[in-house]
């Protein structure tokens, strides 16, 4: 059997020039180099982890925290170094927003590492920053402006379910069709996925603003509590958008059930019509010796008129009793 290829690709290395820029070198120009250093992994590659786990010189705690499956957003310190674990929305072409990826990342004042296993528009942003000469200048900078993006890049998912709610509501209250019951359910499930990531992450990002690491200075930490202070209002919006497609629901089935109802009622007035009736009819329909008017040319037209003002008083009956 063969083995399967290596992959040789290496992972992307920019070292910071201090002025928003950035070189793109390869992963062994980082022993020589006193700048800040950022390594940007993609670790379902072979070759990504493989440098991680021999090369970068992290502990292996870190290193198993960076190639965890499944993680949970939180910060922890670890020297004087952040390990940080955070999601953003999932913007990839085919994909589900409320599918986040996940972004892990360890810094320390001169090194950055971020593992993701998608593709996260966030990190391509500051990578194009970098080229543009506009990106961060140090390591607490980088850190700001990745925490900015992710939040940033909810904004416009979150407007989209708000706007979906609000025309949601509108069909509901206008036609009322039982389709609009997977569509309110599809978005308030959404809204419940989004809302599940949101939380731990909005506490990863309180522990960056009380974690006293000395290369994160008070105006970035002021920048991340504004940060989180947006993300708490994205929160807020999710429980919105979901109480909304909770309410709309359930007055969609208020609707629905009292419809049923109706026809329902319908249904009974008629079968309570015809119930007499038909034990008249079926009474005089069988055939013995005796029935009266069986020799008379007028009984059908006798016991015709009997069953129409049978229901002559059904119907005053109902009307009197408010049925009707």
């Amino acid at each position: 059997m063969m083995n399967e290829p290596q992959d040789s690709m290496m992972p992307a290395c920019y070292l910071f020039d201090g002025q928003g820029g950035a070189e793109s070198v390869s992963p062994d120009a980082l022993k020589s180099s006193g700048a800040t250093a950022w390594v940007s992994l993609d670790y379902s590659q072979s070759s990504h982890r493989d440098w991680l786990m021999q090369f970068s010189g992290l502990g292996p705690l870190v290193t198993e925290a960076l190639l965890a499956e499944d993680t949970r957003p939180r910060t922890t310190l670890v020297g004087n170094g952040l390990l940080i674990a955070l999601r953003g929305v999932n913007l990839n072409p085919g994909a589900d927003p409320e599918d986040m990826v996940s972004i892990r990342v360890w810094i320390d004042e001169k090194r950055i590492v971020t593992a993701r296993r998608r593709e996260l528009l966030s990190v391509t942003d500051i990578m194009h920053k970098l080229e543009a000469g506009e990106g961060p200048a140090s390591a607490a900078d980088f850190l700001t402006l990745l925490v900015d993006l992710l939040v940033w890049r909810m904004t416009d998912t979150i407007e989209q379910m708000e706007d979906k709610a609000a025309e949601l509501e509108e069909c509901m209250l206008e036609s009322g069709q039982s389709s609009l019951r997977f569509e309110l359910a599809s978005l308030r499930r959404q809204a419940i996925t989004l809302r599940r990531y949101l939380s731990p992450q909005r506490e990863a990002l309180g522990r960056l603003v009380t974690e006293k690491v000395e290369w994160i200075d008070e105006m970035h930490r002021m920048r991340i509590r504004e940060i989180t202070d947006r993300l708490i209002r994205h929160m807020e919006d999710l429980d919105a958008v979901r109480e909304r497609a909770a309410v709309s629901q359930e007055e969609l089935l208020s609707r629905l059930s009292e419809q049923l109802n109706q026809r329902m009622y319908v249904l009974s007035i008629v079968a309570a019509i015809f119930l007499p009736l038909g034990f008249l009819t079926g009474l005089l329909g069988i055939n013995v010796a005796g029935m009266p008017g069986a020799d008379n040319p007028q009984a059908f037209w006798i016991f015709s008129a009997l069953l129409l003002i049978a229901v002559g008083l059904q119907l005053l009956v109902f009307r009197w009793k408010k049925w009707l």
